[in-house]
C-alpha cells in the first residue's frame, strides 16, 4: 500500500470532527453541487474541497497537492481523502503520500458506496452510514 491505511467513513467523521485531521473531498465541483458535501459545521471544522480530476473531461488535476496544502494542511496532520466510492481518493492519498503529505487515508465506500442490485447508491459510504451532510 503506498498510503497510510483504508478507514470507514465513521472514522473519518470522527477524526475530522475532533479537528485534528483534515477531510478533503476529492470529488468534482459538480458532484460537490448536485449529490451533496460532507457536513462538519456541528463540530465547528470544515470540510476542504479540492478535485482530484476535472469535469466533464476526467484530466487529473496537476496542481492537487498544492491546492490541498493551500486548502488548511499542514505538516504532519493526517488527512482523509473521499470521492464518490472510494476510487479517486485511493490515487489521491498515493499522490499525497508521494508528495511528503500525511499521513493520508482512503475513505472506503466514498461518499455513496456501491451500487445495489437495482443501480443505486443506497448500501455503503458516507451518506448511508447516516453521517452528516448537506446539499452543494
Amino acid at each position: 500500500m503506498s498510503y497510510a491505511g483504508d478507514v470507514t467513513p465513521a472514522e473519518a467523521f470522527a477524526a475530522a470532527s475532533e479537528g485534528g485531521a483534515l477531510l478533503v473531498d476529492v470529488r468534482t465541483r459538480a458532484e460537490w453541487t448536485y449529490v451533496g458535501v460532507p457536513d462538519l459545521s456541528d463540530s465547528g471544522h470544515r470540510v476542504a474541497f479540492v478535485e482530484w480530476s476535472t469535469f466533464p473531461d476526467g484530466r487529473v488535476n496537476e496542481r492537487f497537492v498544492d491546492e490541498v496544502r493551500a486548502a488548511g494542511h499542514t505538516e504532519g496532520r493526517p488527512v482523509y481523502l473521499i470521492c464518490r466510492s472510494g476510487v479517486r481518493s485511493v490515487a489521491a492519498a498515493t499522490a499525497l503520500t508521494e508528495a511528503g503529505i500525511g499521513p493520508a487515508y482512503n475513505v472506503l465506500e466514498g461518499f455513496e458506496g456501491p451500487h445495489d442490485a437495482q443501480g443505486h447508491r443506497t448500501v455503503a459510504g458516507w451518506k448511508n452510514a447516516g453521517l452528516p451532510w448537506r446539499q452543494g
